[in-house]
């Protein structure tokens, strides 16, 4: 199960860190292009950057914020001796659920299903951060 739970860790970062190239490859080609300049990019993003530069970056924060919450998880299941096969198989539920986020994000973002899709894996998430208090509780 360790190795299960360890891997879903790895699929996860390895989504963040796709997305962290894919974001200076879409900001050379806006400028190859002439759609930007450095400057544009100063100060975090100008109005001139086009929303598809953007998007991949704005998913990079994403991936970057409560996948936080999810790694530590992982760790502490792991330390605690509280992992479950419940566990691992939410775990993998929410790299899924991450991975529809940023394919939505960063193709053709229809905010809806992005929403459902951030909305889930966060209900994922509290309910292994709540399973592992209870384990922990011997609840």
């Amino acid at each position: 199960m360790q190795q299960s739970i360890l891997l879903a860790m790895c699929a996860l970062a390895g989504l963040t860190f796709f997305v962290l190239l894919l974001v200076p490859i879409l900001r050379f080609i806006a400028a190859a292009r002439r759609e930007v300049t450095a400057n544009d990019f100063a100060l975090g993003e100008s109005d001139r950057v086009p929303d598809r530069v953007r998007l991949p970056n704005r998913n990079l924060a994403n991936l970057l914020e409560t996948p936080v919450l999810f790694y530590v998880l992982c760790l502490a299941l792991i330390v605690a001796d509280a992992l479950t096969p419940m566990q691992v198989h939410l775990a993998w539920v929410y790299v899924g659920l991450r991975v529809l986020h940023s394919l939505v994000h960063v193709t053709f973002n229809y905010v809806p299903l992005r929403l459902v899709a951030f909305a889930s894996s966060v209900v994922v998430l509290n309910a292994m951060w709540v399973l592992f208090a209870m384990k922990l509780l011997g609840v």
